[in-house]
Formats: C-alpha cells, structure tokens, sequence
C-alpha cells in the first residue's frame, strides 16, 4: 500500500537533541541536532 507523501512527513516522529534527548522545534533553515539549552542560546 502507498502512502501519501504529505502523510508520510506528518507522521515522523519529532527531531531529538543529540546532547539531552529533549525534542527541539525544528526550523526549516537549520539542519542542526542539538537544542537551544546544550547550546547556550537563550530565548529572546
């Protein structure tokens, strides 16, 4: 059975930091793995 590419991306599971495990909001111009906190980046 085929699935709809659209389908397809909406079920992936969320991206991970690499550091502490914690799920991260991805951005569509970062390819990055590790989240704001590991990285020291604070929220503005």
């Amino acid at each position: 059975m085929l699935v709809k590419l659209t389908e397809f991306f909406r079920n992936l599971p969320g991206k991970q930091c690499a550091e502490c495990g914690k799920e991260i909001e991805e951005q569509h111009e970062c390819y990055g793995n590790t989240c704001n906190s590991c990285m020291n980046v604070q929220d503005l």
